[in-house]
């Protein structure tokens, strides 16, 4: 389990077919082979490490659900270790699961993030959302698209503040929302699960 706190910026260094090589330092104290750790908000399992450097394999599926398959050598990412048992609660409870990748509209200190319209029934106003791995609030939503205020200290430390106008963001919405919805459409009638896909 993350909690949407980057620990660490950290790069692209290589990308070989399914193997990819993050320059990271931070991230890699007491981690070995093995551990997981977030990447853009991606769960990625440690399978080769050095004193700057670690590496994953990463599916075809997870680069076809996620903004991975974009990245390119030299490219920035959020990195960020599982939460310790007995670690501060910082940012919400995040999975490391990607939802949808959504397309940047408006580049921070506002950050405006457009959504599959289905994403929105996911999302509160004031609610928690992570964007690439980045726990934040979410406001001002729309039918298709949600603000999130980036402050000048995540802009400077993360990948939110280099996003353009159109660069794609992975998210994760609330597990909590998602489990709520879960439970609710199992019990409502089959007639108005159809009415409330649509």
């Amino acid at each position: 389990m993350f909690t949407g706190i980057v620990e660490e910026l950290g790069s692209v260094a290589s990308r070989n077919g399914s193997r990819i090589r993050i320059g990271a330092r931070d991230v890699l104290k007491d981690t070995s082979v093995g551990a997981s750790i977030a990447v853009n908000g991606c769960c990625l399992t440690v399978v080769a490490r050095g004193d700057d450097w670690w590496e994953a394999d990463v599916s075809d599926e997870t680069y076809s659900r996620t903004n991975l398959g974009e990245l390119r050598a030299g490219d920035g990412v959020n990195l960020e270790r599982p939460m310790a048992a007995d670690g501060r609660f910082g940012g919400h409870v995040v999975l490391g699961h990607v939802d949808f990748v959504g397309e940047v509209v408006t580049p921070a200190p506002d950050l405006r993030v457009r959504l599959p319209r289905e994403a929105m029934r996911l999302l509160v106003e004031k609610g928690s959302i992570t964007v690439d791995g980045v726990s934040l609030t979410a406001y001002e939503l729309t039918d298709d698209s949600f603000r999130v205020a980036v402050i000048p200290h995540t802009a400077a430390v993360t990948t939110l503040g280099a996003r353009k106008r159109g660069d794609k963001v992975n998210i994760e919405m609330d597990v909590l929302a998602k489990h709520v919805e879960r439970l609710v459409s199992a019990r409502r009638p089959r007639r108005s699960l159809a009415w409330w896909r649509r």
